[in-house]
């Protein structure tokens, strides 16, 4: 079964660009992961869209980059994940690094969290990271 990959934008202006390839990555990125590629939305929003999902369906009173809401059933990845364009952008400007890169590690950041990858502990944040920098060389060979 093949699911699909879609990108939308709730409240601000943002166009995901290259999305043949985005796609064909994230499901190159699921397959490595021994799963399947259900439905997977991706949903870019402002940070106070955001933080109001954040307060009202998590209890977190927070500003965050993303949040995903986990619908896998059977090894079948699906789900929908919301990113703060304005999070990404500073995040970015911290870190030292390109938009897109960090754009590219948040989305790849969710659909880990729909392979099953949580990041609460030290341990587990390590091993995140770790996967992340993984998925994020399958892009650059595209």
């Amino acid at each position: 079964m093949a699911g699909h990959i879609n990108f939308y934008s709730e409240d601000i202006p943002f166009k995901m660009r290259e999305i043949r390839t985005k796609r064909a990555w994230i499901i190159e990125c699921i397959k490595s992961e021994g799963k399947e590629t259900g439905d997977i939305s991706f949903v870019f929003c402002s940070d106070e869209f955001l933080h109001k999902m954040n307060v009202e369906y998590l209890s977190h009173d927070t500003l965050t980059d993303v949040i995903t809401f986990d619908y896998t059933e059977d090894g079948i990845i699906s789900g929908d994940i919301f990113i703060s364009i304005p999070r990404v952008k500073e995040n970015a400007s911290v870190y030292s690094k390109d938009f897109i890169e960090e754009l590219n590690r948040v989305i790849i950041h969710g659909v880990l969290h729909l392979c099953g990858y949580k990041d609460k502990s030290a341990k587990d944040s390590k091993l995140m990271r770790q996967k992340e920098d993984e998925k994020l060389l399958f892009l650059e060979l595209k």
